[in-house]
């Protein structure tokens, strides 16, 4: 493994202020199941932070909800380079259904490229 295929402490977001401002004034993406919002930081932090979602409204049981999320993580973990550095997001899981994770792959590929795009834009 690559020392920059990590996630780190440092890369994931915390705090309901830094949240509520990315539900504030971030910008929207879908692709597949996946449901994004991005907000690009102004300064010199250089790591981008993520935060996983998967509601229990279409999850009862923790157990699946804790493996989208591993599945999420690990698919950002593996393509994080694609979205470049100072970007906060959230990644919801939308779907009622527990797709694979070469299905979760595929939309995170598609969310995270349609980001990169819309804040080099």
């Amino acid at each position: 493994m690559m020392a920059d295929e990590t996630l780190t402490k440092s890369e994931r977001l915390c705090g309901a202020v830094t949240v509520a401002e990315l539900f504030e004034h971030g910008k929207g993406v879908t692709a597949g199941c996946l449901r994004c919002k991005y907000l690009v930081r102004e300064g010199s932090e250089d790591l981008s932070r993520i935060v996983v979602s998967v509601p229990k409204r279409n999850f009862k049981r923790a157990v699946k909800r804790n493996l989208l999320k591993r599945r999420i993580r690990e698919s950002y973990r593996r393509q994080k380079a694609l979205l470049g550095s100072g970007v906060d997001v959230l990644f919801v899981y939308t779907s009622r259904e527990v797709f694979p994770y070469e299905a979760v792959y595929a939309d995170m590929t598609a969310a995270l490229t349609a980001i990169a795009h819309a804040s080099n834009a």
